[in-house]
């Protein structure tokens, strides 16, 4: 029997590279996926190859940092798939530049598509997690980087994902509700964009990964993610894992 079947995951981001991975993986292993993004086109496609797999897909629009249209996903993933057994937070935007480059409105957008919808979305979410739910919340190593230069705001965005998730791991793991963090690096479109504009820098980058690769998006990162939320993984809460090859040192 697969790992998660009957279960229903909601995925946000899941249209293109590690959202899509990750939908994919747990599709593989049983799982209903609500594929949720802002373009519909991309949301489809997702559907298409997790259909093929013998899954059911949903595909949902939604526009993360508009809270009444989170609470509208939520309500037609139940509507259609009667539950949510796991939340994965995925999408967000990211802020990238020195702290003079970067405005306030990039800022703010990372703002409200990152922690702000991570806290909204878990909070739609926990009257349906209650029992069996796992949440997996995205996060980065750029916390972690010993030069922080132009990447301040992108820290800045996504270190608080990391405290709601303890918070909600500690709170709600009474209800059996496990929260943990992944910290991935994978071959998703934004890092191919960075890797063109940033040559240099990607090959140092590259260098100081002991595995010596960018993970993939589904191979690498989803089926992590995957048995994560299964049952072999059912007493690991509260953590903030780096999926990275080694990269960066959590301690």
């Amino acid at each position: 029997m697969a790992k998660l079947e009957g279960k229903i995951a909601l995925v946000t981001g899941s249209g293109q590279g590690v959202g899509q991975g990750i939908a994919l993986a747990l599709a593989s292993e049983g799982a209903a996926i609500a594929v949720v993004g802002r373009t519909l086109e991309k949301l489809e496609a997702t559907c298409r190859l997790i259909e093929a797999r013998g899954s059911e897909a949903l595909a949902v629009e939604c526009d993360i940092k508009d809270p009444g249209s989170l609470s509208a996903c939520v309500d037609r993933v139940v509507s259609r798939f009667g539950g949510i057994n796991i939340l994965v937070n995925n999408a967000q935007e990211v802020p990238l530049g020195s702290l003079e480059a970067v405005s306030d409105e990039a800022f703010e957008a990372g703002w409200q598509s990152g922690p702000m919808a991570t806290f909204r979305l878990m909070k739609l979410c926990y009257p349906f997690l209650k029992g069996d739910g796992s949440i997996v919340n995205l996060a980065s190593t750029a916390a972690k980087r010993w030069d922080a230069s132009h990447y301040g705001a992108y820290a800045a965005v996504k270190e608080p994902i990391r405290a709601l998730s303890r918070a909600a791991a500690c709170e709600w793991g009474p209800d059996n509700v496990r929260t943990n963090v992944i910290l991935p690096h994978a071959k998703s479109p934004g890092l191919k964009g960075w890797i063109e504009q940033n040559p240099e820098e990607a090959s140092a980058f590259m260098a100081s990964i002991p595995l010596r690769r960018i993970g993939e998006c589904e191979e690498d990162i989803g089926r992590f993610v995957a048995m994560l939320c299964s049952e072999e993984a059912r007493y690991i809460n509260g953590q903030s894992i780096a999926v990275d090859g080694g990269q960066a040192y959590m301690g």
